[in-house]
């Protein structure tokens, strides 16, 4: 009898109330929407990190190409280079050169594209000859 009974008191415990499984639910929900934001912005922030990067490296290879040739090239497949796909997915990378102007310039451009664009409060990136970084106006942070 006693065993009996012991074996109805586990059965009985051992599983969830609705009142304990509707608690639960709302702590991940809660935590969600605070998680989801951050991770949101994180990811931005590293798209935009990469595509920097490589504007960068563009700029190197335009100075480069710049010592070899005597000109700037005028665009991505003069210069030789490829976006990497973690670039290419986020950002659509050109470069412009105007050989003709004293001194010859370029400026290299990261135009935010897809879900990069409509997150993004940095807008198109740009890098110039002088070294100028541009970015649209009133943002912060863009380059860091």
């Amino acid at each position: 009898m006693g065993v009996l009974r012991m074996i109805f008191s586990l059965r009985r415990n051992s599983g969830f109330t609705l009142i304990e499984l509707m608690i639960t639910v709302a702590i991940i929900a809660i935590l969600m929407m605070v998680a989801l934001p951050s991770y949101r912005d994180y990811t931005v922030r590293a798209n935009r990190s990469a595509a920097t990067s490589f504007v960068m490296e563009v700029a190197n290879m335009q100075e480069r190409n710049f010592l070899d040739e005597r000109s700037y090239a005028t665009s991505m497949a003069d210069l030789g280079a490829t976006t990497p796909s973690q670039v290419s997915s986020n950002f659509t990378i050109s470069t412009t050169a105007n050989n003709a102007a004293t001194p010859p310039t370029y400026t290299v451009s990261a135009v935010p594209r897809g879900s990069q664009a409509s997150d993004d409060s940095c807008g198109t990136l740009t890098l110039n000859s002088q070294g100028q970084k541009g970015h649209a106006a009133g943002a912060t942070r863009c380059w860091d």
